[in-house]
């Protein structure tokens, strides 16, 4: 195990290590997928939507089934295998950018990063004590937050300088890394392994039984809208910056304005939101992801570049790094209190059952944040490969209404905000 340091051995930093790495290899490349995968492959906007939201809802619906697998086959042999399809996948996806073959490469990156978080969770847990569990699991949460505010940071320079087709290079890079870290230093205790195995039938039937569960189900598709809303950052925020401010837009540093407001913020406002009932958080946050989106949209109010302290700032950069604080601070209400809110949904007893399946609001998020995305960019902010030398009035014209994908997203959540509070008052339980 090593010497412990701050009371985890090696296995535990170990383990966060390789997390780190992960995280920046897969956010440095999701930030830049749909724009690599109309620019690059050559699929076009509604096409990259599918794809994209297909790729992101089997990352995060997967681990159901791998975290058994893990289990069985044991937390090193999984990493290994994990971070041998990541290097494999991202190398395949910059080295063979065609359009059957990046399907394939993808689901190689979904199927491995899937074995990451169950067994990074698994060692964290068990590699810490009781007592500093709560401090162990802080740890996680902020190398997984430094994982993607530096995956995203460092994609920027590599795409404006080297192009956006070398991203995957650099992730490949990372996650194998990764995979060295893992052989020669990663060697859990058996102990540290042993958790309660579940066959793949007995997963099946337990989704089929919460799913069952009418409040439950409607829950994860309520607040799957919210993180739909959410995913525009790596949805639509990349293409629409790029192409109506310019290649040297920045929307990767844009999207980390959202880790770094969660960051500093959520602990006090988790403390404040715990004098209010669950459901009441949950619907705050929906209104101001409503007030969110509509900040995007009011760029067009302004017709030139805005000065601030003296610097020239494009309105559209201002509005989108404004609306994404405001996201930020919506998902600071959100997180803490949804699993206490579903966890009233279950059935007396049933609560671990249900908490196993109330993250795959991510995977509906996932296919309804790119899929919509994909037909909202075609409709008022299509490829401009699809025009040829655009002069000044045409170009606005084209572009006018790009806008108003943000006013999609800002109906959506104000829809979900209403859609909650009819809920609350008709279906949903509140027993305590």
């Amino acid at each position: 195990m090593g010497k412990a340091f701050f009371g985890f051995g090696r296995t535990f930093w170990t383990a966060n290590g390789v997390e780190l790495f992960e995280r920046a290899a897969y956010y440095g490349t999701f930030i830049a997928l749909v724009i690599f995968l109309t620019n690059v492959v050559g699929y076009t906007d509604i096409e990259s939507g599918w794809i994209g939201g297909l790729f992101s809802a089997l990352i995060y619906f997967l681990p159901l089934f791998t975290g058994a697998v893990a289990d069985k086959i044991g937390f090193r042999s999984s990493l290994i295998i994990a971070f041998s399809l990541l290097s494999f996948g991202y190398f395949g996806l910059g080295f063979f950018p065609f359009k059957i073959a990046v399907i394939f490469f993808l689901v190689s990156i979904a199927l491995g990063g899937s074995f990451v978080k169950p067994v990074i969770t698994g060692t964290v847990a068990k590699s810490s004590s009781e007592e500093l569990r709560a401090k162990a699991y802080s740890l996680f949460y902020m190398t997984v937050n430094i994982g993607s505010f530096t995956g995203k940071s460092i994609a920027k320079p590599l795409r404006t300088s080297l192009g956006v087709e070398y991203i995957p290079y650099y992730s490949s890079i990372l996650a194998f890394v990764a995979l060295v870290v893992v052989i020669f230093l990663y060697f859990p205790k058996k102990e540290t392994v042993k958790r309660e195995q579940k066959e793949i039938k007995e997963i099946l039937l337990g989704m089929a039984r919460a799913f069952r569960n009418i409040p439950f189900l409607l829950l994860i598709i309520i607040t799957g809208a919210f993180w739909a809303i959410q995913n525009q950052l790596y949805a639509t925020l990349p293409k629409y910056v790029i192409r109506l401010v310019g290649e040297n837009a920045s929307p990767e540093w844009y999207a980390n304005v959202n880790p770094l407001v969660v960051v500093f913020l959520v602990v006090p406002i988790t403390h404040f939101a715990k004098r209010v009932k669950p459901v009441t958080s949950i619907a705050f946050s929906f209104l101001l992801l409503t007030v969110s989106s509509f900040t995007m949209s009011l760029y067009s109010l302004f017709g030139s570049p805005l000065s601030i302290f003296g610097y020239p700032v494009h309105p559209i950069t201002l509005m989108m790094v404004i609306g994404i604080a405001i996201q930020g601070i919506a998902e600071c209400f959100l997180s803490p209190r949804y699993l206490e809110f579903a966890s009233l949904q279950a059935g007396e007893g049933e609560e671990g059952l249900y908490m196993g399946y109330a993250h795959l609001n991510t995977t509906v998020a996932s296919i309804l944040a790119f899929v919509s995305s994909g037909y909202l960019l075609d409709r008022y902010c299509p490829d401009p490969k699809k025009f040829q030398n655009l002069s000044a009035e045409q170009f606005h014209l084209i572009y006018s209404k790009a806008h108003y994908i943000w006013y999609f997203y800002s109906g959506l959540a104000l829809f979900a905000f209403v859609l909650l509070l009819l809920l609350n008052k008709t279906v949903f339980s509140r027993k305590k």
